[in-house]
């Protein structure tokens, strides 16, 4: 098996904080870049972060200054702190993973994504 479990979301009041929580399952040996997008209702899908294995980070313009993406290869978890929450950041978050590699032949290196966590600001 290959998924990723998201955690960390919730309902937040605006100004507040939340840290994401994304984690490689299953036969999931090594993953090269991680990150989140999320999507609001009649909203197109939108990157929120990203980073490399090598720890080369990015942003959307709407969370930068404001958040941080990091990660730890070891056990193949990253983590999104979003500081300063807006209303505007109210969507449902998804994790992805590059998996470079894993130990189930019905499951191929690629591209995956999480189940997605829900965020809610509140004001």
């Amino acid at each position: 098996q290959v998924r990723l479990a998201e955690s960390g979301g919730g309902s937040v009041q605006a100004g507040g904080s939340l840290r994401l929580a994304c984690a490689g399952r299953g036969d999931v040996f090594r993953i090269n870049d991680m990150g989140w997008y999320r999507q609001a209702p009649g909203r197109q899908r939108e990157m929120v972060a990203t980073i490399t294995n090598g720890g080369d980070t990015r942003y959307a313009d709407s969370v930068k200054g404001r958040s941080t993406i990091s990660r730890d290869n070891g056990v193949n978890v990253a983590y999104l702190q979003i500081n300063d929450l807006e209303s505007g950041d109210t969507a449902v978050y998804y994790c992805f993973a590059d998996v470079a590699s894993t130990g189930n032949s019905d499951y191929s290196p690629g591209l995956y994504w999480g189940q997605g966590t829900q965020v809610t600001v509140s004001s």
